[in-house]
């Protein structure tokens, strides 16, 4: 259940990662817009395109979760996805229910009006994910055979949610009745209730289960849709968006200063290494707001640093959430989102995430420094001597100057992961590499670590994750290559 539960979250960042071409757009529509008197034609434009992209995130996720849960993620299985979502919402849109129950439309239950949601999308995408992974090598007699194999699948989708729409009919509105009273619940609480996700955030970032938790506030799964309504303009100025506020003074200030704390408790002649490795992190913490490969470097280093990040990051939450400053992110809460959501409407005194980030920033540092010397914690700078990585006796890249360096950090993670024989899948998310592994035995993660990626962890019996930062993709690409090659 744990690695469905993270293939799940690692399908999610799919969709996610489509959110910042919304925010591009609006964000620059928005500021276009309130430099005229009069509106203008080409902010409405902007605006619009990155409306579309908002209001069809149940599509995305949909087509987004059926590719990342499927093996092969092949096209078809996107294509069932989309046909899945298609179906169910159409049998379920209330004037079908309307008719199906031989009710009148003033009696369907309100849930119906809300079936064209994330949830939902992420429904179809599951089924039609498992569909493929089921039958997507079917052959057919032959006088069908022309529906057999990855054909067949969009056609059992069909029919599969057609059944489970009846299933959905009964069961949505009680599902949705508990959702929104989860959500009612944690809005009721206020400040406090933003403050305790963030805390459970950040505690749930080393399982990658976090991204389910975001659904819940981020997105129209509980009525909440704190992106989407922030982003649209749709609620209430100091209110909409506290889910995400305080995100942007821990992203842009609190994690850098806890990084430079970290580079100045650092041992000399670690001192060098440390720099290149927490310059770098936490450079995209800031102006991204990708913060794991900066929280990695830590988390399992130093446990106790780690559980005061999350409480900071909860105290954040709260405060912003207390005294109403909004500001909102479609990706995460770097400066480049804080930049684009300045100027949206229900942007609240956002300069103010400005001053209390410098405040946390203070904090962070003193904090970090003081326990990191206390503890004596072996943050990067400061491991023993014999937990150091080995210098390299030559420059790889003058070896072989045709290979980048992310294929020689994938040669590298490829053997000491033990090779083809010893990997069965290869995956990956925004910052991490996750990979199915046969004898956890034969893997050296000394040797992993020594490629300068920020952390390796063992999620269970066959599943690892290699956190590597912003550049996985081309990393994953270049260890699917080798894979592949000592397949064939």
């Amino acid at each position: 259940m744990m690695k469905y539960l993270q293939n799940l979250g690692k399908s999610l960042m799919l969709p996610v990662a489509v959110l910042p071409a919304a925010a591009v757009l609006m964000g620059i529509g928005h500021w276009i817009d309130s430099f005229f008197e009069a509106d203008s034609r080409f902010a409405a434009f902007l605006i619009s395109g990155g409306d579309a992209i908002l209001s069809s995130l149940a599509i995305l996720f949909a087509v987004g979760v059926a590719i990342g849960m499927t093996k092969a993620k092949d096209g078809a299985a996107a294509l069932s996805g989309l046909v899945g979502y298609l179906v169910i919402t159409k049998v379920l849109e209330s004037e079908s229910v309307a008719s199906l129950l031989q009710i009148d439309l003033s009696q369907v239950d309100m849930a119906f009006d809300n079936i064209e949601n994330v949830f939902i999308g992420i429904l179809a995408g599951l089924i039609s994910a498992a569909l493929y992974n089921r039958f997507n090598h079917v052959s057919l007699p032959d006088a069908f055979a022309f529906f057999s194999g990855k054909r067949l699948v969009p056609i059992l989708t069909a029919a599969t949610m057609l059944l489970v729409s009846i299933a959905v009919l009964f069961v949505w509105p009680v599902v949705y009745g508990w959702l929104v009273s989860f959500g009612t619940m944690i809005s009721n609480l206020g400040a406090a209730g933003a403050g305790l996700y963030g805390f459970f955030n950040r505690l749930l970032i080393p399982t990658g289960l976090h991204h389910a938790l975001n659904n819940v506030f981020w997105f129209d799964v509980a009525g909440i849709n704190d992106i989407g309504n922030f982003w649209d303009g749709n609620g209430e100025p100091g209110v909409t968006g506290r889910y995400m506020a305080g995100f942007f003074p821990i992203m842009m200030f609190g994690l850098p200063a806890a990084a430079l704390a970290m580079y100045h408790t650092a041992r000399t002649k670690q001192r060098k290494q440390a720099a290149s490795l927490l310059m770098a992190v936490g450079f995209a913490s800031f102006f991204t707001g990708v913060t794991e490969p900066l929280e990695f470097s830590f988390m399992f280093l130093a446990p106790v640093l780690y559980f005061v990040h999350a409480v900071l990051t909860g105290l954040s939450l709260f405060i912003a959430a207390a005294f109403q400053w909004t500001a909102g992110f479609t990706f995460s809460a770097g400066f480049v989102d804080y930049f684009l959501s300045f100027r949206l409407p229900l942007a609240n005194q956002p300069y103010m995430l400005i001053l209390q980030g410098l405040a946390f920033a203070v904090v962070y540092y003193f904090l970090f420094r003081f326990l990191i010397v206390k503890l004596d914690l072996k943050t990067p700078g400061r491991q023993d001597d014999n937990e150091l990585a080995e210098e390299p006796t030559t420059n790889p890249e003058s070896a072989n100057e045709a290979k980048d360096k992310h294929t020689l950090m994938a040669e590298t993670i490829y053997t000491h992961l033990g090779k083809k024989e010893n990997i069965d899948s290869i995956d990956n998310c925004a910052t991490r590499l996750r990979l199915e592994i046969q004898d956890m035995d034969k893997v050296n993660q000394d040797g992993i670590k020594k490629t300068g990626v920020p952390g390796v962890q063992q999620v269970s019996k066959n599943n690892l994750q290699i956190i590597v930062g912003t550049q996985v993709q081309a990393v994953a690409d270049a260890l699917q290559k080798l894979y592949n090659e000592d397949k064939s």
